[in-house]
């Protein structure tokens, strides 16, 4: 094993500045042998998820901390001192513990919100109160004992070290030793030296790691540039001297400090003291308030009832009609399974917060969509109005939305009017509490056409030459740089007969997916039990929008409860529409009262392709294939919204189902049984709610079974997909069907 632990190191979290990507790191860090490894990125720990599970799939230990920025003025908050001509130093922290780490919440949640200036700021008053559990290390040369010692002011930094073994307590403040073969770094070493003499606090070598390999310096210096603005040929421009920077192997390290190897095996005792465990959120639900005399389950079930008391007037309506295709007696159970199953989950406060905040949209006036994704399948979201599809009517299944055999946090997507979203959240915000709600941060990163482009800036390439290889690139989603050079024989040729395309394209692919900047993720809301920052960091954005640190897939990791308020045109254009007409005409129309069987609407509009600006079907492609398929029910619609994603297109779906509806290609069945599964899509599966139904008729599945097979259909991981091949041919099989079939 390593004797040496990295605990100074920067990740593609230090925006524009740290090029190591957390699995390409934590990879490194095993194939060196080192069991740990610290993340501190400066001043902000927006990547401590995604690195602590990366680490502990890779077997590595993972210390989440922080290069911290220390104003040096005594109060950083901006609103109480102005921060004019402030200047600050750098400070390490490592959280030792579960209180170390909600200490580290605390304070870059405090350093962004209230505390930015240049760069998010602490002061030292805040970190003292706040040092609990942490563990501090003095920094590189930006650090304020190293700075005072750059000074000649030995005095000074010895006070500053007192001051800060003082606040993180015996044993909890290192002197930090670096040498990245810098002349100042070798000035000071005598002075660090003896300050560990006289005042007891142990020195620890760090290397202040910002990429992975030594070859990886150049593309550190290109993304600098990136930040910078600047180009690689600027002399005047910010640049780190050598080419040191990187994830050293102990032997590396060992070679630099040869004469002082303690101050390399104290990394690894530092490493066996942080045991901090990232734990999931107990408890996710805020408290809703119900009327006096019920529960939270009872007035869930009396909402929900009393919604399908009303819902029913239409269901009968359908009824007598004699277009429902399922008897009453059917929606009544429905309902008490879902029930019971929602109670059992314990989410009868989820529904209660979402059904109160549609509530309060509906009142307001606010135009809300009729149901996305999975929710759509629950008649209990239809009974309280959450959704207004009528999940039997549409034969969708509530177990694709929750699942009794594998217990999630339930997900539903709201669709509000885009000019009035914002009113919901401040709804939501005054119910909860400010403290409590916040959107979520998202990261950009860099994808192969634009990490060319920046690439090529910086490098000084003219922009035509750059334009020229960045439209070489497929355009293909998520296509890497690697891929579109094996596919694109015109770019393979420019990499192979021009060197400086090559030296831009190996740059770029060194870059390429690491996080670029940081925005507000278009829908996502975070409704906490408690105060945000109890739980997860926050962040004030440039516009000064508060939102949490972690992205949505780390608050989903975490158990937090997440809603998506999805801000939609297309209702806020209905909703003009309606206006309109009742203005000019003196008619005021209820978009649900409007046939779905218009005859005329389905020749005129979508036989044509006349649909732009009709949404999910105004692309150029989309309208070919209507001109082509000729939809005449809203059934036909679902279905090719459904077909026209890569995979259908490339597959050749879509031609084979207009086929099947001009009677070009006959329509047969494997079986007989699935005629009633797949009749309604000429016997193509076309939704996973019919790979799930057919599990369940033909192979026995229960429907939470048959939805953990849809996952893994989804996931496409070969030994799952063997394993539920092997579970569902056996279970056909026991069911009379035969096996070739």
């Amino acid at each position: 094993m390593s004797q040496f632990v990295h605990l100074h190191l920067h990740t593609d979290y230090s925006m524009l500045d740290g090029a190591c990507d957390v699995e390409k790191l934590v990879d490194r860090v095993k194939e060196l042998g080192m069991p740990a490894v610290a993340m501190t990125d400066h001043g902000n720990i927006f990547g401590a998820v995604s690195f602590v599970n990366a680490a502990h799939k890779a077997g590595i230990k993972p210390i989440v901390g922080c290069e911290l920025y220390i104003c040096k003025k005594d109060d950083h908050n901006i609103e109480r001192t102005p921060p004019d001509n402030d200047t600050y130093n750098h400070l390490l922290v490592l959280a030792e513990n579960e209180e170390g780490y909600r200490n580290l919440v605390k304070i870059t949640s405090e350093a962004s919100l209230h505390g930015f200036y240049y760069k998010p700021r602490v002061s030292k008053k805040f970190l003292a109160e706040h040092s609990r559990g942490l563990i501090g290390l003095s920094g590189c040369l930006k650090g304020e004992v190293a700075e005072r010692l750059m000074e000649g002011k030995y005095a000074a930094a010895r006070e500053a070290a007192a001051g800060f073994g003082d606040m993180f307590g015996r044993g909890n403040f290192y002197l930090e030793i670096q040498d990245q073969g810098l002349e100042m770094e070798h000035r000071i070493h005598s002075d660090l030296f003896r300050l560990e003499k006289d005042l007891g606090l142990p020195l620890v070598a760090t290397n202040d790691s910002h990429y992975l390999c030594e070859d990886d310096a150049h593309a550190q210096d290109v993304m600098l540039c990136i930040q910078t603005g600047k180009s690689i040929q600027d002399t005047n421009r910010m640049k780190f001297e050598g080419t040191q920077f990187f994830v050293k192997s102990h032997e590396e390290m060992a070679r630099v400090f040869k004469d002082s190897p303690d101050v390399l095996s104290r990394t690894l005792a530092i490493a066996e003291r942080c045991n901090m465990r990232l734990e999931k959120v107990s408890n996710p639900f805020p408290h809703f308030d119900v009327p006096h005399g019920f529960t939270l389950d009872s007035y869930f079930e009396h909402v929900t009832r009393e919604g399908f008391a009303r819902r029913m007037e239409s269901v009968r309506g359908l009824e007598r009609a004699g277009r429902l295709k399922h008897s009453i007696a059917e929606y009544d159970q429905r309902l008490a399974r879902e029930l019971g199953i929602i109670q059992q989950m314990q989410f009868s406060g989820y529904f209660l917060i979402v059904w109160d905040f549609i509530r309060y949209a509906k009142e307001k006036e606010i135009p809300v969509g009729p149901g996305r994704g999975s929710a759509a399948g629950s008649l209990v979201s239809y009974s309280m109005g959450i959704t207004d599809l009528d999940p039997l009517q549409h034969e969708l299944l509530f177990e694709r939305f929750l699942n009794p055999e594998r217990v999630s946090m339930p997900d539903i997507d709201i669709d509000f009017c885009m000019n009035r979203r914002g009113e919901v959240i401040d709804y939501v915000t005054r119910t909860y509490g400010r403290e409590n709600v916040a959107q979520i941060i998202t990261f950009g990163t860099m994808a192969a056409k634009a990490a060319i482009k920046d690439v090529g800036r910086a490098m000084d390439i003219p922009y035509s030459d750059v334009d020229r290889i960045a439209k070489m690139v497929p355009n293909q989603l998520n296509i890497k740089i690697e891929q579109a050079v094996h596919d694109s024989a015109q770019l393979q040729e420019a990499y192979e007969k021009d060197g400086q395309i090559r030296q831009l394209i190996d740059t770029a692919k060194k870059l390429e997916g690491l996080v670029r900047n940081a925005g507000v993720h278009a829908a996502g809301v975070v409704i906490s039990p408690r105060p945000l920052t109890d739980l997860v960091p926050l962040h004030k954005t440039k516009n000064a929008e508060i939102v949490t640190a972690f992205d949505m897939l780390a608050i989903e990791k975490l158990g937090l409860l997440k809603m998506d308020f999805l801000g939609l045109t297309t209702l806020t254009i209905l909703d003009d529409t309606l206006k309109l007409i009742a203005q000019t005409r003196g008619e005021s129309i209820a978009l649900e009262s409007i046939p779905l069987e218009d005859k005329e609407t389905y020749e005129m509009v979508f036989y044509r392709g006349l649909t732009s600006g009709v949404f999910q079907f105004e692309s150029h492609g989309m309208r070919d294939v209507l001109r082509r398929y000729q939809p005449n029910s809203i059934e036909d619609l679902t279905a090719l919204n459904a077909l026209y994603r890569p995979g259908p297109i490339q597959g050749g779906m879509i031609d084979d189902f207009i086929d099947r509806k001009h009677g070009r290609k006959k329509i047969e069945y494997e079986l007989p049984e699935l005629k009633e599964m797949l009749q309604e899509t000429l016997g193509v599966i076309v939704y996973q709610e019919q790979a799930m139904q057919i599990a369940n008729r033909l192979a026995g599945y229960s429907l939470g079974e048959a939805d953990l097979l849809r996952r893994a259909m989804g996931k496409k991981i070969a030994s799952e997909m063997a394993a539920q091949r092997e579970r569902f041919v056996s279970g056909a099989v026991q069911r009379g069907f035969p096996p070739k079939k």
